[in-house]
């Protein structure tokens, strides 16, 4: 219950109980959180102190607003994989069905932006796979993967559809992913791919970009447009390393 007397402010105190109650599973997914007056009810707080503390857990995205109906329990966010998996053997290894829209294909000549990220010369040939990744239906990143042509002759008539890339190309061509580096920024999403992820025009998303080797060679160079609103970054910290003090 709500302590009057306690060193929390009381709109504090009644987010902590709803996300106790959201991390039990007492307000599941997608679940409609108790009016403001069932909540000023409740726990014998005014409507102010209820508006505060949704309005917090709507900005942290444990609750989402849809208009006209109320507010819901959100989706947790998906946390970015740190090893070197598919999107596929990410999402199953979370319980999630994995799904892909392939959004086009084609073949063509990499521009010197392009071309150094793969340490090779201008004009080099690369496949372009497009696709809209899915997770249990929903929209949840914009791929565009840049493949050397040179490796994977063609790719496109050899890998069946919605099928994982990275499997593709090590049963098709006995590439096998070894290595990579992630560069990650916030940015606004582009009409285009905001359409394709059902978001506004000018959300926040995380923009991607990878880098995946096989025996030291750059095999793919992924630029992707991830939702913000579905994934979160975690990083483990390490102490500082600290020179070693010489003995006297």
């Amino acid at each position: 219950m709500i302590d009057p007397s306690g060193p929390l402010p009381k709109y504090l105190q009644l987010r902590a109980i709803l996300v106790d109650l959201i991390e039990q599973n007492r307000l599941p997914v997608d679940a409609a959180v108790p009016s403001e007056r069932e909540l000023c009810r409740r726990f014998g707080v005014s409507r102010m102190t209820v508006r505060q503390a949704v309005d917090q857990l709507v900005a942290e995205d444990r609750l989402r607003r849809i208009p006209g109906k109320g507010t819901f329990v959100a989706r947790p966010k998906v946390q970015m994989p740190k090893e070197l998996v598919s999107f596929t053997e990410d999402m199953r290894s979370r319980g999630m069905r994995p799904g892909s829209v392939d959004l086009a294909s084609r073949t063509v000549e990499a521009d010197a932006r392009l071309a150094r990220f793969f340490g090779a010369a201008p004009g080099v040939s690369v496949h372009v796979l497009e696709r809209l990744r899915l997770a249990d239906g929903e929209p949840m990143a914009v791929e565009r993967s840049h493949i050397l042509a040179s490796v994977a002759p063609g790719l496109f008539e050899r890998r069946p559809p919605d099928t994982s890339l990275f499997d593709a190309l090590e049963r098709g061509y006995g590439i096998v992913m070894d290595a990579g580096e992630q560069t990650i920024e916030a940015g606004p999403a582009g009409a285009a791919d905001a359409r394709l992820l059902a978001i506004p025009p000018g959300a926040t998303v995380f923009l991607l970009r990878q880098r995946t080797f096989s025996r030291g060679l750059c095999v793919e160079v992924a630029l992707a447009t991830y939702r913000a609103d579905r994934y979160r970054i975690h990083l483990g910290l390490e102490p500082p390393r600290r020179p070693a003090s010489g003995l006297r």
